[in-house]
């Protein structure tokens, strides 16, 4: 159990430099417990969501690669994958639930082994 959600605790979204950077933004909160939810009443296994890309300071931003706007450093995006009954979900299938999900909004972007979300406002992204 998480203290942001079910399945997502604040912990988990803090920067991995230990910066002490763990602020999440509540519209991201919403969206990945969406998928969980999702994933639980299509697939009857209680989903784990694993954060892989949380909230970055600049510092760390720039030992990632990260992009100089990321939406990592203003609290509003994550890398994650799920898994399902001891099993990792398929990235594309969580990519094309969001997708036609929010077909106008966020950033969604689909890695061989992990999803990245982010709440941007604005205009959208796929990648």
């Amino acid at each position: 159990m998480g203290d942001l959600s079910a399945n997502l605790s604040r912990h988990e979204m803090a920067c991995n430099c230990e910066c002490g950077f763990d602020t999440v933004d509540h519209e991201l909160v919403v969206v990945l417990q969406g998928v969980c939810d999702f994933l639980f009443d299509d697939t009857g296994f209680i989903p784990v969501l694993i954060i892989t890309g949380p909230n970055r300071c600049h510092k760390h931003n720039s030992y990632e690669g990260g992009a100089d706007k990321s939406q990592h450093l203003y609290a509003r995006a994550a890398d994650f994958k799920i898994k399902i009954n001891g099993e990792y979900y398929s990235p594309q299938l969580i990519y094309a639930y969001l997708d036609k999900k929010y077909p106008d909004k966020y950033g969604i972007g689909l890695y061989h082994n992990r999803i990245h979300l982010d709440t941007r406002t604005g205009t959208k992204a796929r990648w």
